[in-house]
């Protein structure tokens, strides 16, 4: 596709004669030489429309092969014959065919059809206007510039969000823990938290001495010997109130539904 040096037109307004050049070719080989010499001649300018698309959540690389792609779209379906200034056909359809990129295939999650054209309205628009002002247009500028609603300015900018999403692994300057790592971490009591609510209906239906035990042993974490002497027993007393409880308990618990 590169064109040879000395064939290749040094400004845009030679290649007037290399479309009509195009047109009127009789051979496979001439029309494909001719136009990979237009195609090199423009390369500039895709690449140039690519670059405005950067930070945009996709590869640089990426971005200049969809551009590419555009300006031999419109080096194929350019009628010199109609117009003169290919420069003015090139620009909008290289353009369009970035953003169809961006709306067809760079969102990492599912955005509906009206919300992508709204996203891409809006981003030009807001290109359009920094220029004008000097400044980030507000939405309510947006919104007045395009005649719809500041909601829609807001839903159409939150849209860019979907462009893509940030692995859990990635780290920041100043975190190499990742995302991952600043996440809560469940709550060691949690488990203990589930238990009692599976243990209160069961331990409701015990007497209340040996509700009373299994709670001072368990949840208080208190020694046998400890319970023995608060309640007045012997410690092996007990020892045998809680084994009938726990056996009380287990039946409970597996009778419950689940």
């Amino acid at each position: 596709m590169v064109a040879r040096e000395s064939e290749r037109p040094h400004q845009y307004g030679e290649c007037t004669s290399l479309f009509h050049g195009l047109a009127e070719a009789t051979t496979e080989s001439r029309r494909a030489r001719i136009r990979d010499d237009l195609i090199t001649a423009y390369l500039p300018v895709a690449e140039h429309i690519a670059r405005k698309f950067r930070n945009r959540g996709q590869s640089e690389d990426d971005l200049e092969q969809v551009a590419r792609m555009g300006l031999i779209k419109a080096i194929d379906r350019f009628d010199p014959n109609r117009s003169t200034d290919f420069m003015s056909f090139a620009v909008p359809t290289i353009t369009g065919e970035v953003r169809r990129y961006f709306r067809d295939t760079a969102w990492a999650i599912r955005v509906p059809h009206r919300l992508k054209e709204s996203h891409a309205a809006i981003s030009s628009c807001v290109e359009q206007l920094a220029q004008r002002l000097g400044r980030a247009p507000r939405p309510s500028e947006i919104a007045s510039e395009l005649h719809v609603a500041v909601d829609e300015v807001y839903a159409g900018l939150q849209v860019g969000f979907a462009y893509h999403t940030d692995s859990l692994d990635n780290t920041t300057d100043d975190d190499n823990r990742g995302l991952a790592g600043r996440f809560g971490r469940m709550d060691r009591q949690f488990d203990l938290v589930k238990n009692c609510e599976v243990l209160s209906p069961a331990l409701a239906r015990l007497p209340d001495r040996e509700a009373a035990i299994v709670r001072m042993r368990f949840f208080d974490d208190m020694t046998q010997t400890q319970i023995a002497w608060r309640l007045g027993i012997s410690q092996m007393h007990v020892s045998r109130l809680l084994v009938f409880s726990l056996k009380m308990l287990r039946e409970s618990i597996a009778a419950q539904p689940t």
